[in-house]
């Protein structure tokens, strides 16, 4: 009987123990995270990581797709693809238990896919308020309730705002701002629209851009006021977020409509870096934006600066650190986009190669498209890697290479990766 008691006691004791880290730890509940910035703020993460495959909490059996997951209040959320014949199939929103990788809920729509790179949905959920956000690749945007998975209300682009879908699909995760819920649409004149986030309802509609680009929408502080940037392929432009009115625009062409990675905010500057085009600094305040800087090669292989794709670069006082379009790991001067160091310790040389930065302390941890986790210092002397590990197996074939493109999330004291199979949850605390 002693002996019973005591495995009672334990149980209840690793259970309340495992509560109260739960209830310690921190979600990521959207593209970015909690304040959608790509920083890692948990405490108790380990200093280094074992070499070989890390080992796993939990696996889960998942379909294709490029969006990152979300988790939030012990939920994991995922869309997928699951092809039928030709460009037939469904996509899927997908939850899961954060504890057991087991699957809650799933909801699921038939998608005639028409873009390029058909594998899948691009954008991460968004969790808020017991509902969570799902935009697929072309144009189905679901709010759902969190925690069935019954619909809540849906719009579909192409047929709600006539969109003129991307080239490779509909990919900007929305933004809640208090009521509303802000995604780019890509109609005429809508570019950009507000919804009430509880019914769906339009609040606002504003900008035209014959391209509609892939890149977030988010809401800055600049001199006390709050703006909404949106770059798109012809300019960065900043909204007043509760009406839509235009406060700036700053124009910057970009080839291919490739705006992607999310503008960087650091004080009263904001970075954006495309593929080939280059980098853009502005200096913002109340009144407007001003150009500090900007790449001076329009090419993706003569590059002078950094020449970012999907990873979005970290902008510090004094330097940016950021991945080029063919790999080049690289730090430059701030003040003048100069290149300091390049370096393909944690990447590969190839075209379109990536890896994502996620600031961490002061350190970084580097995922890259290899499936690798690297953990590491970067400083202007340098790149300083202290250790690195297969965090999950590459599945996308990309010219003569395996890769995943899709950003993990980090939460839980945990990172949770996925590629074109599995879902997977990686313990980090530091114990």
């Amino acid at each position: 009987m002693r002996s019973i008691r005591l495995v009672a006691f334990w149980n209840l004791f690793l259970a309340a123990a495992l509560a109260g880290n739960r209830l310690q730890a921190d979600d990521w509940p959207q593209w970015g995270g909690p304040q959608r910035d790509l920083v890692w703020r948990e405490s108790g993460i380990v200093q280094s990581l074992p070499a070989g495959r890390l080992p796993r909490v939990w696996t889960a059996k998942v379909g294709e797709g490029y969006a990152g997951p979300a988790v939030a209040d012990g939920k994991v959320y995922l869309t997928d693809r699951i092809h039928g014949e030709g460009n037939d199939g469904v996509e899927r929103v997908l939850c899961l238990d954060a504890e057991s990788g087991d699957l809650l809920w799933k909801h699921e729509y038939e998608c005639l896919y028409s873009v390029s790179y058909p594998a899948g949905p691009r954008a991460t959920p968004l969790c808020h308020d017991r509902l969570v956000y799902t935009l697929g690749a072309v144009g189905h945007l679901f709010c759902l309730d969190a925690e069935t998975g019954e619909i809540v209300w849906s719009r579909f682009f192409p047929d709600d705002f006539g969109t003129r879908l991307p080239t490779w699909g509909t990919a900007a995760a929305p933004l809640v701002d208090g009521d509303q819920l802000i995604a780019l649409v890509g109609g005429p004149d809508a570019l950009v629209v507000s919804f009430d986030r509880r019914t769906g309802k339009e609040l606002w509609r504003a900008l035209d851009d014959p391209g509609v680009g892939y890149c977030p929408p988010m809401i800055y502080d600049f001199d006390g006021q709050r703006q909404l940037i949106i770059w798109h392929p012809q300019a960065v432009s900043a909204l007043d977020p509760r009406s839509g009115a235009s406060l700036w625009d700053h124009r910057f062409p970009v080839q291919a409509g490739l705006t992607i990675a999310t503008p960087r905010k650091h004080n009263n500057r904001l970075l954006v870096s495309s593929f080939y085009n280059g980098s853009l600094m502005l200096e913002v305040s109340s009144g407007g934006a001003e150009e500090v800087w900007r790449g001076k090669s329009d090419s993706e292989i003569r590059t002078d600066g950094l020449h970012a794709l999907m990873g979005t670069p970290i902008l510090t006082d004094t330097h940016i650190y950021g991945v080029g379009s063919y790999g080049q790991l690289r730090c430059l001067d701030a003040d003048t986009g100069r290149r300091v160091w390049e370096t393909f310790e944690a990447t590969g040389e190839d075209r379109w190669w990536n890896a994502f930065l996620i600031p961490h302390e002061d350190r970084v941890f580097i995922h890259n498209e290899q499936g690798e986790l690297i953990i590491a210092r970067l400083t202007p002397e340098g790149y300083d890697e202290d250790s690195r590990a297969l965090l999950i197996e590459p599945t996308r074939p990309v010219r003569r290479r395996m890769t995943i493109w899709s950003h993990p999330a980090f939460a839980m004291q945990s990172v949770f990766a996925r590629n074109d199979k599995v879902l997977v949850r990686v313990n980090l605390a530091a114990e």
